[in-house]
């Protein structure tokens, strides 16, 4: 899903979608954020909407309460920084609704900078190859950009989300038997 509003979404809206992303599907996400950006395509539009329309419109995307909030609340402090999206982690953070995961996500996708988004995917695979042995995204992250060359950080989510969306699936239903880079894994998750 990432990848797709790369090519055709601004920073803002590449933030906010992430924003919408946590624990949802990509394809969910998708579509509330292409509702939600037909109505409030900019920071203006969406920190001056009515709290209530900004959830109806989310609703479906769960957790809603507080993403309406937490967007509401981001739009409006890029507006108070001249209408620009941060572009380094430790402003990106600063943000109602953005953790590691989703600051990495609008370094790698908005800004084309080297992060290392880890969400479930990324952790799983990084794990069962036996690159890491971590506990939480955070180790995981932290252990990746040890050993993963700087150079291929920005492709890592891409690579491993895709693998763990049609491969490597959750722990009772990975697809071995057609698993190109089985004979590399430790199955250790």
């Amino acid at each position: 899903m990432l990848a797709k509003l790369k090519k055709k979404h601004t920073s803002f809206q590449i933030l906010i979608s992430t924003i919408l992303s946590a624990r949802a599907k990509d394809e969910t996400t998708e579509v509330i954020s292409k509702k939600l950006f037909q109505k409030y395509s900019t920071p203006k539009r969406l920190a001056d909407a009515n709290l209530l329309d900004i959830k109806k419109i989310i609703k479906p995307i769960g957790f809603y309460n507080n993403k309406a909030k937490n967007i509401k609340n981001t739009a409006k402090k890029i507006l108070k920084n001249k209408k620009k999206v941060p572009e380094d982690m430790k402003e990106l953070l600063k943000l109602d609704g953005v953790g590691r995961k989703v600051a990495s996500c609008v370094l790698v996708y908005a800004f084309n900078k080297s992060a290392i988004p880890v969400d479930t995917h990324v952790h799983k695979i990084a794990n069962r190859l036996g690159w890491v042995k971590t506990n939480n995204p955070l180790q995981t992250e932290r252990e990746l950009e040890k050993i993963v060359p700087k150079k291929y950080h920005i492709l890592l989510n891409d690579v491993f989300v895709n693998h763990g969306k049609t491969i490597c699936l959750s722990s009772k239903h990975p697809k071995c038997d057609i698993c190109k880079i089985n004979k590399y894994c430790k199955k250790i998750i």
